[in-house]
């Protein structure tokens, strides 16, 4: 072997494609969806797939012979909305969902904005107690709460009415009146939902800097002002939050109504998710159930859009 063979340098063999290792970038470009798969995958598993799978359910007449037996499922497109559309106790039970929706929500969220300044405004033991009061119908059962509270509103033996009977007023209704059971069902559910709301001004609350208030302090501003002024233009976006969460709640309005009333008296609090579950679970027609259920989606689809557009119209 000549020398110039053997000091010839060797040719290093690169590595086949499918060998190499992936760039450091690509890598880096691959770690947020990685920790976003997680929580994108039970978004399309409880969250797209029950929709998609309930629209295709509502072209059909399935219902509980369906289950067992797949050839009973026949496709008959639209009907069922054909005959949502004309049923007289979906429209009822929409127009008492709309009710339910225009006396909880504003109160719900002016109730919870004020008791939650009116708490942050002092720092004493009592009222930190006070914090956790509230929060406490918010983890509370649904089922107790409807013991409690059916207590009372007992027409014979119930607290509200005893109390009613020491001023020297008659009983009310309070459950058995079509009228009086929508605000006395209302009333449950404003006092229940109360605490989260209360908890997230709290934290809006307290993430706004005390300079602010002593600058307008030091230019005369009264405590009206001061929440005029400064707190409630920085709880904006709390504000935003707390409403379209608050919305969406209501509008699939169904715990109160099932513990408290089955839906009555004669339908008067039978809001559409109470009415979806009756169609579906008490009549058996889950494709008649599905076709409510889609159409209760499209329009609280359709709110928060216009809420999500009516937002940022105003930030612009």
């Amino acid at each position: 072997m000549s020398t110039a063979t053997q000091l010839a340098p060797r040719k290093e063999q690169t590595p086949p494609p499918q060998a190499r290792p992936l760039p450091r970038r690509r890598l880096q470009r691959l770690v947020p969806y990685v920790f976003l798969s997680p929580a994108v995958l039970c978004l399309l598993t409880f969250g797209v797939f029950p929709i998609v799978l309930a629209a295709l359910v509502s072209l059909t007449d399935m219902n509980i012979s369906g289950l067992a037996d797949y050839g009973n499922v026949h496709f008959i497109g639209l009907d069922n909305y054909q005959k949502l559309l004309g049923d007289a106790a979906f429209w009822e039970a929409l127009r008492n969902t709309g009710l339910f929706v225009a006396l909880g929500v504003p109160v719900l969220v002016l109730g919870s904005l004020i008791i939650a300044i009116g708490l942050n405004r002092s720092r004493s033991r009592f009222f930190r107690a006070l914090r956790a009061f509230y929060f406490v119908p918010a983890i509370t059962a649904i089922v107790a709460i409807s013991l409690i509270w059916g207590y009372l509103y007992n027409g014979q033996f119930g607290l509200l009415n005893y109390l009613l009977h020491l001023v020297g007023l008659g009983p009310v209704d309070w459950l058995s009146d079509p009228t009086t059971a929508k605000f006395s069902v209302a009333l449950v559910a404003i006092w229940r939902g109360s605490g989260l709301n209360v908890v997230i001004f709290l934290a809006a609350l307290q993430a706004i800097p005390e300079d602010y208030y002593e600058a307008a302090s030091l230019d005369g501003a009264g405590e009206w002002r001061k929440i005029l002024s400064i707190t409630v233009p920085l709880l904006r976006f709390a504000i935003f939050f707390v409403t379209v969460t608050t919305l969406i709640n209501w509008m699939q309005f169904f715990d109160e109504p099932y513990v408290l009333t089955q839906g009555g008296p004669v339908g008067a609090t039978t809001s559409v998710s109470l009415y979806i579950y009756q169609q579906g679970f008490r009549y058996n027609a889950f494709g008649f159930a599905s076709a409510a259920s889609i159409v209760l989606f499209l329009i609280i689809a359709a709110v928060t859009v216009i809420q999500l557009r009516m937002r940022k119209d105003s930030d612009d």
